[in-house]
């Protein structure tokens, strides 16, 4: 029990994927505008992620292993996400058209958004169990939604903030990404857990 709190811990904070590893930043960048959009996006992505990390660790440890047909973990968890991501797609079509308008050509991105392959392959490298893979992939999700819902708010409150020209759009919000991973550095070492 205490692992799994040290790896959700790792995880969600001190190893954030967007603000410690830099994965994922395509969505983070560009569907962090408002944050019902941003929260519709950390939601997929958690959906994907954890779902993509269940099946994946299945395939690895008793498809791709058994056979020693481990180089092809690449190919397999792409076709995997891709198909997650296509259900994703489907669903919010039918279901959510106004969400799926408003996430536009980024849902489809999730199928190569390199945080969802990243958080499979690190729960392969890291040896984690099932139930530690689980617990990582929500993890790195929920830290996913958290960095993105932040970029959300603030980047609707520099809308109406009174910044130069030159700096409205990405570049303040490149800005904006490099302080908030320099504040995440500051976790670092917390509880004894390093990047």
């Amino acid at each position: 029990m205490n692992n799994l709190f040290l790896i959700f811990l790792s995880a969600f904070l001190i190893n954030n994927v967007i603000l410690m590893r830099f994965l994922g930043l395509c969505p983070f960048f560009g569907v962090s505008k408002e944050i019902k959009t941003a929260t519709s996006m950390g939601m997929s992505v958690i959906f994907v992620m954890t779902l993509a990390t269940v099946i994946t660790w299945f395939l690895y440890n008793y498809v791709l292993v058994p056979l020693n047909l481990i180089y092809l973990r690449t190919v397999v968890f792409i076709l995997v996400i891709a198909s997650l991501v296509q259900f994703l797609e489907l669903f919010f079509k039918k279901q959510l058209p106004a969400l799926y308008s408003a996430l536009g050509i980024f849902l489809p991105l999730i199928t190569t958004n390199c945080v969802i392959l990243g958080v499979a392959f690190l729960t392969i490298d890291n040896k984690f169990n099932l139930i530690e893979g689980i617990v990582f992939a929500i993890s790195n999700g929920l830290g996913f939604l958290f960095a993105i819902i932040l970029m959300g708010a603030i980047r609707e409150r520099l809308e109406i903030a009174p910044i130069p020209r030159a700096l409205k759009g990405l570049p303040i919000a490149f800005i904006v990404a490099a302080l908030m991973g320099i504040a995440f550095l500051g976790f670092s070492g917390f509880l004894g857990l390093s990047i």
